[in-house]
């Protein structure tokens, strides 16, 4: 997709989302996320490629051509009309009959909950309870897919919490397939089936969302997902990969751990929050000693933050400007850097300001990535072990 101006901002996004499904586009802003929902809907003319819905070639059809519903932000209701109007419009457009609409209204209102404030105007209502409006009046349509434009944006923090639990409760309801934009990767790694990874206009990774937490394909995708985000700085592997040396400290490699291929150099380490420990155990056998200069307090857990004497990891291949300048290219001297670390802890550690301490790790858990590309070649084991 280009514009008039020449500014591109899709580069050859090749997607099938299957039937029913639940796919969500994240990125940062400028990524192309919200152009793509645009293609999909029809607002924007793609300058190449195809659109196809159900195995129809929609590309050159009209938004209403192509049966469809969307979810702005805005809500985007009528002020003026009642929530029943509001939830008619679509129908009355249509030229429905008077009886089809109260059945297909009312329906809609008791799945929503709205069916207490139909008389009310958008006006007299919640964040919450407009946003259900604007989700019925796509849901009355029974649209072959829905496309949401970042939906919670304008809620606060409990209210996002849940109405994506509803948003999610209803899909599996309904079984609509549903693209769903959003900047936040809590929102999309909790809600989507799928996720798609966008930056600059192009495709990083289109994948379940643990796949993309646990095997990103590269450094972006890793530094993008995951809350607190991935720890991440320069180190280097030894002769036969047999051997990691990160912060001045040696780490043995496992032969299920090693890069096979990967010649002797430096590499990018990524170790997420949540892979410390404050105790040795069999799966953390690795030790790094800190000292803490902050400590966060999340009730439960604790945020540990911690200098280690290590080189920041380029800033152009985390950062959505691809223009980003590294700051070991601007402080000359990489060897006097650290880069700065946080260990997700449970609150019973005993750790203070100031005062050393061992955190513990394992190998299984460690990422590494090219220094010159930031392509993952070496993805973490799985964090979580479920049995059923």
């Amino acid at each position: 997709m280009t514009f008039a101006d020449g500014t591109t901002a899709l580069k050859s996004l090749d997607l099938t989302i299957e039937e029913g499904e639940f796919v969500v586009f994240v990125g940062p802003s400028g990524c192309g996320k919200s152009t793509a929902l645009r293609i999909l809907a029809g607002l924007e003319q793609a300058t190449g490629g195809t659109v196809a819905i159900k195995g129809r070639d929609v590309t050159d059809l009209g938004p209403q051509q192509r049966d469809i519903a969307m979810v702005f932000q805005s809500y985007a209701l009528y002020p003026h009309k009642s929530v029943y109007e509001n939830l008619a419009y679509p129908l009355r457009i249509r030229g429905l009959d008077k009886g089809t609409i109260e059945t297909a209204v009312a329906g809609v209102a008791d799945l929503l909950g709205l069916t207490a404030l139909l008389k009310r105007k958008p006006g007299a209502l919640s964040g919450g309870q407009r946003q259900r409006v604007a989700m019925g009046r796509a849901l009355v349509r029974n649209p072959e897919a829905f496309l949401m434009d970042e939906p919670l944006s304008n809620l606060d923090a409990a209210l996002r919490v849940e109405m994506r639990g509803e948003i999610k409760r209803l899909h599996r309801r309904l079984g609509v397939t549903t693209v769903y934009v959003t900047h936040d990767q809590v929102e999309a790694m909790t809600m989507g089936d799928r996720v798609a990874v966008l930056r600059g206009g192009e495709l990083q990774q289109f994948d379940a969302p643990q796949r993309l937490y646990e095997q990103p394909a590269n450094m972006f995708v890793a530094s993008f997902i995951g809350s607190p985000a991935i720890n991440l700085a320069m180190a280097a592997i030894g002769a036969e990969s047999s051997v990691m040396t990160l912060a001045g400290t040696e780490i043995g490699l496992p032969p299920s751990r090693r890069p096979e291929g990967h010649p002797a150099g430096p590499v990018m380490v990524g170790i997420r929050p949540e892979a410390f420990s404050y105790r040795r155990d069999l799966e953390h056998d690795v030790s790094l000693t800190i000292t803490p200069d902050l400590i966060e307090s999340l009730g439960a857990e604790l945020l540990v933050h911690f200098a280690l004497p290590a080189a920041p990891v380029p800033v152009a291949l985390t950062s959505s400007a691809k223009s980003a300048v590294s700051p070991i290219a601007l402080s000359g001297n990489a060897a006097e850097m650290s880069t700065r670390f946080i260990a997700k802890l449970d609150a019973r550690c005993a750790y203070a300001v100031g005062k050393p301490a061992t955190v513990w790790f394992s190998t299984d858990h460690l990422m590494l990535f090219e220094a010159a590309t930031g392509r993952t070649i070496l993805a973490s084991a799985p964090m979580i072990k479920l049995s059923v």
